[in-house]
Order: C-alpha cells, then sequence, then structure tokens
C-alpha cells in the first residue's frame, strides 16, 4: 500500500500514543523507585517526562498540521515492584519508539513532509539520549533499536 498522509496521519498518532505511555511510565517510575542506587536516575527520569510531553506536544501538532485529530489514548504502561523490572520496560519502549521514528522519518521524506522530518530527527536525538540513560542505569550497552 503506497503511503499517503492519511496513513502518514494514523502512524503519527500511534506515535502519539507512544509518548503518552512514556510521559506516564516516567511520572510513575520516577516516583515509586526507592533506594540510594536509583536516586539519580529517578531524577533522570522525571527529566524524561518533561521532554517525552515536549515530543507529544510537536507530534500532535504535526497530526493536526496534517490534517488529523491526534490520539488520546496512551499505549498501556507495564507497572513492577521491581526497579529494574521498570527501567527494562522503559529501554525496551525507548527501542520501539526510536524504531518507529527511524521509519518515520524516511516516510515522512518520501511525502516531501520536510518539517515533519526535522522534528522527528530533534525528537530522535532525544529518544536515543533516554534509551543510552537507562542502558547505563541497568549496566548494559544500548541496544540497536533498528527500524520499524
Amino acid at each position: 500500500m503506497a503511503l499517503d498522509r492519511k496513513e502518514l496521519i494514523k502512524l503519527l498518532n500511534e506515535d502519539l500514543s507512544r509518548e503518552y505511555q512514556a510521559i506516564i511510565s516516567y511520572v510513575n517510575y520516577s516516583q515509586v523507585l526507592k533506594g540510594a542506587a536509583y536516586m539519580q536516575i529517578a531524577k533522570e527520569l522525571e527529566s524524561h517526562a518533561k521532554e517525552e510531553l515536549d515530543h507529544a506536544l510537536k507530534i500532535a501538532k504535526q497530526i493536526d498540521y496534517l490534517g488529523g485529530m491526534p490520539s488520546v489514548t496512551p499505549v498501556p504502561v507495564k507497572t513492577s515492584d521491581k526497579a529494574e523490572q521498570m527501567l527494562k520496560f522503559d529501554l525496551e519502549n525507548e527501542r520501539v519508539t526510536i524504531a518507529n521514528y527511524r521509519t518515520r522519518l524516511k516516510q515522512a521524506e518520501q511525502l516531501h513532509e520536510y518539517a515533519l522530518s526535522e522534528t522527528i530527527r530533534e525528537i530522535l536525538v532525544q529518544e536515543q539520549d533516554h534509551l543510552i540513560d537507562l542502558a547505563t542505569a541497568l549496566g548494559i550497552d544500548p541496544p540497536d533499536a533498528g527500524e520499524a
């Protein structure tokens, strides 16, 4: 199926729902992480929540520009009472988000939506930083996000 504006709006709304998921998970996890080992990462997660809100606003603006209605439904948020598990959930969410935005970047350029592609590039920089922060907190190398 050839990509058109209508399909791009649908895909961007899926991205927006993942941004909502990220906001909720970062707000929740930043407040429930316990222990000295997690104090610094909890502060970092608060910062991530604010950046994810900025991403959501940017994506919603692009959806509106393209003639669509921004989604209001988040992807379900996974929770755990184990700090490491919460960080792993966030790491996987960031990996999926990066993979999807890499694909969305190509799709935006295919439709000559260069402002959208620049917006996505800016978001990708921060999403990659989030991925690195989470991998570092877990003591692992950042996973290759690939493309969706």
